[in-house]
This record gives C-alpha cells, structure tokens and sequence, in this order.
C-alpha cells in the first residue's frame, strides 16, 4: 500500500509538470490583440543572447550592438519603452513561447522549422555564413565548408549554423555549446577545428583576436537561410505587422549599416583596457548575487529540509507519501531543469523574475537534500533518549525540540556543511535564465575582452575563496559543539 501510495504520489507530481510545460500552446487566444497589449502595457520586452558582436554583445555591463538599436528603433515606432532580457540562445524561443519575453532580436534565422512555432519579421540584415579558424591553420582550411570534411565543428547550440554545420560539412562531428565565447575557447584549445559563425560576428572576433582568423564558409543557403529576423509569438500577425513598418524603413535608410559603425565603436572601446583588474566591480558583482542566492536558499533549504524530514518520519501515510515523492522527485531531477521549470513554467501563470525564480529552485533543490540529512541525524539519536524524555514529562515536540534536534544537529553538521559549500557552486546554473551570478559576470568579461581563459581563472579563485571560506567558518562552529558536547 506504501509503495502505491508513492507512486500515485510521483506520477501525480509528473503530470502537473508535463501539464506545465505544454501549457504554453494555449496561451494565446484567438483573437489577435499582440499590439495593443504592447502599447497598453507601454513596453516591449527583447530577448537576446548578448555574446553574438556585432548583433548583440556586453560592453561594460551593458547590452550593445546592431540588434539593440534595431530594438530600441522598434520600441520607438510602437511607442513604448524597450526592455532587454539576457539569457542562453536556446532559451530565448522557449521564453518567447512562455511570455517571458515579447520579441526575439539574436541574430536569429528565419527557418522553416523555426517558424512553425514562431512568426517572424522580415528579414532585417543578410550577413552571410563563415568559418573562424585559428590563424596557424587557415590555409588548410582556405575553401571553406569543403577543406573541413570529418573534422570536428564548433556551433551555437539551436542556432542554424549548427544546421548547416550538421547538413553540409561531410562527416563532421559537431559540438553544440551556448555562448560563443565557449566555442572560441574550444577552438583556441584545438578541441574543434572551426567554428560556424554569421559572417559579421566572424569578423568581429578574428578583427579583435589576432590568433584567429575569418573565412568565407561557402554554405549553400536556401531562402530561410538567408539573413536575420525578428521572432515573435505565434499569433502575433498585428505586432509583426507594425514591425515589418519599421523594418521597411530601415531598409529605405540604410540604418542597420550605422548601427554596425555603432556596435563597432562599442567593440574598440571593449579592447582599450582588457586586463583582469579593470573589471573587478563586474566579478564584484557576480561575488555579491552569488552570496545572496545561496544564503537566502540555505534558509529556506533548511527549513524546508527539516519539515520535509520530519514529514517523512512521521506516522501519518498520507504525510510520509508525500514527503518521499517530494524529495525522491526532487533528488531524481536536474537542478537545471528545475531552475527552467520555475521560471519558464511556473512563470506562465505566476511572473516571477528571474532572480527569484532561481532562489526558488535552489532552495527546492537544497530542501530535499537538507531533509534526508535531518532524518538520518534524527535516526541517529538512540531511542532510550526520546523515551527518557518522554518519561520526564516533554511532550513529543519538546522531545524533538530540545533533546533529539540539538543531539541531530551535532552528528549532521560535516554532512550539512558539505551541503552549504556545495550550494554555493550549483547555484552558478541560474546563470543560463540571465540571474547576474559569478559565471553569468565571466561571461561577460569574456564578451567584453575577447579573453577565454583569464576570467575563468579569476572565477576560479573567487569561488575558492568563498568555499574556503565558509568551510573555515562551519569548522569553527563544529568545533564549538564539540566542545560543549
């Protein structure tokens, strides 16, 4: 009976998941109103990926770049403000699809399987396909697609170069990362031969990094791999409509050709002063989120841990079922997926920002495993203990809350300090929903500096010291309970 008892518990906690998650298709009714809710809520809301220079890119914490000032053109024209949200590229269709955001600007191609699933503008730039190779081997590789036949390829992971990548270069074996910055790592570090980038962004690193080099990849590419355009949700037919507008416009003006001599001054200016030291407010920054989201998730966590704990110690079935499938289904999932369930999920019928989003899932997370060290602390408490107490007159809570706990505590401190030190490293996967921690902030200093390694190196040495830290701190205190013990 206990077992079933569990499993209509798990499968029930799964089918409100998959619920969740496909909830998002009936989203948006039938009647077109994507314009006006635009102009009444006097914003619009740009999702981007800001690790795409020219397109889209950090210069000194900022987003910058060509699809920036398409966007703010944009807003202009509807008469509203604009808003940019950071994140991974192949979050940005899913945040589009949950309402997280209100337009995709990244470089994005128009394809036909895309656009089952997204409307799109008109094309607003055609850039072209290349190839960046490290400069010691461009002229193996001189011909492009051709010269790279069962080598191994670098692309962004959902974009259309990974496509063309996967299609058109004969056995190839390709490696789909998120960022940029991460393949040119991978290709510095000889781990890929090539990396697939839009012709503009090529330049732009090769231009800014004189170990590599730009060539032309010569993909053969079909009318919905032609240039970059604007997605938006499905349904949208109005607001896409009064973009297109603003789209023609550029296009009679040239605009998008200044707002390349723009995003071009914003890259010199990335490459003046690119040393370590020059970008400690950012590090400083992604130190300071990185502390609060995993103290403010140790608090929760812990709580939640112990009620959970104590949940599943009691005698109560119904109270003992569902703390196993909770913290059996916590334990069994991803915090990733947790942390995209919370704001993508989640998210579509309660907006919760980003930032909070990722407190939550952690501290969800941090909760389950909190709660199985509580229990195996409290197991730990020999019974003539309780029932000493008992026979003094403590009811069961005084029991558990002056005599078993404290006793608990005791053999689960190393246990739980583990627990606390860890957290701090898993919470840096908020980062792929744009929460500004410290591997979001490297990221940005690798975006603004062209660098891969250094600022690795420099998170490394923070995250040390925050460990090292805080390990230091909970000897101390396991220290002190041992000695009043």
């Amino acid at each position: 009976m206990k077992k079933l008892t569990h499993v209509l518990l798990a499968l029930l906690i799964s089918i409100i998941t998959v619920v969740g998650l496909t909830g998002g298709h009936t989203v948006h009714a039938a009647t077109d109103d994507s314009l006006q809710k635009i102009q009444q809520k006097g914003y619009i809301v740009m999702g981007t990926s800001p690790d795409y220079p020219p397109y889209e890119f950090l210069s000194k914490n900022k987003v910058v770049g060509m699809d920036v000032q398409v966007g703010k053109k944009i807003a202009h024209d509807l008469g509203v403000k604009l808003k940019i949200k950071k994140m991974d590229f192949d979050q940005l269709l899913v945040a589009l699809e949950t309402g997280k955001v209100d337009m995709v600007i990244s470089g994005m191609s128009p394809t036909s399987t895309r656009a089952k699933h997204v409307d799109f503008s008109k094309v607003y730039y055609k850039g072209g396909q290349n190839i960046i190779v490290n400069k010691a081997d461009a002229k193996l590789y001189a011909k492009g697609k051709s010269s790279l036949a069962g080598k191994k390829i670098g692309a962004q992971t959902g974009s259309l170069q990974q496509q063309l990548a996967k299609k058109q270069i004969k056995n190839s074996k390709v490696t789909g990362l998120a960022k940029t910055t991460d393949l040119l790592l991978d290709l510095k570090s000889h781990k890929v031969d090539a990396v697939v980038l839009e012709k503009p962004v090529a330049d732009a690193y090769a231009e800014n990094d004189k170990s590599l080099t730009s060539i032309d990849g010569h993909f053969n590419l079909g009318s919905d791999m032609q240039g970059t355009a604007i997605g938006f949700a499905k349904g949208s037919t109005a607001l896409v409509n009064k973009v297109n507008k603003s789209i023609d416009q550029m296009d009679k003006h040239d605009l998008t050709e200044g707002y390349l001599k723009t995003a071009a001054k914003y890259m010199k200016t990335n490459t003046k002063n690119t040393s370590m030291l020059a970008y400690w407010k950012v590090f400083g920054k992604g130190v300071w989120y990185t502390i609060f989201i995993s103290a403010i998730s140790v608090i929760f966590g812990v709580i939640g841990g112990i009620i959970f704990a104590l949940m599943r110690l009691s005698k109560s079935k119904v109270l003992h079922g569902i703390a196993v499938a909770y913290i059996e289904f916590i334990r069994g999932t991803p915090l990733m997926i947790q942390v995209m369930f919370v704001y993508f999920g989640i998210g579509m019928v309660v907006s919760i920002p980003a930032l909070v989003s990722g407190i939550i899932a952690v501290a969800i997370n941090s909760s389950a495993y909190v709660a199985e060290i509580f229990r195996s602390g409290i197991n730990s408490i020999p019974v003539g203990q309780t029932e000493a107490a008992r026979s003094l007159g403590l009811s069961q809570r005084e029991t558990m809350q002056s005599v078993v706990l404290p006793q608990a505590l005791k053999n689960i401190w190393p246990a739980l300090g583990n627990e606390f030190v860890s957290l701090i490293k898993e919470s840096s996967i908020v980062s792929i929903i744009g929460v500004s921690d410290l591997i979001y902030q490297l990221k940005v200093v690798q975006t603004d500096t062209y660098k891969g390694v250094a600022p690795i190196a420099v998170a490394m040495v923070l995250y040390f010291i925050m460990t090292f830290t805080l390990s230091k701190v909970l000897n101390h205190f396991e220290g002190k309970m041992k000695h009043e013990g």
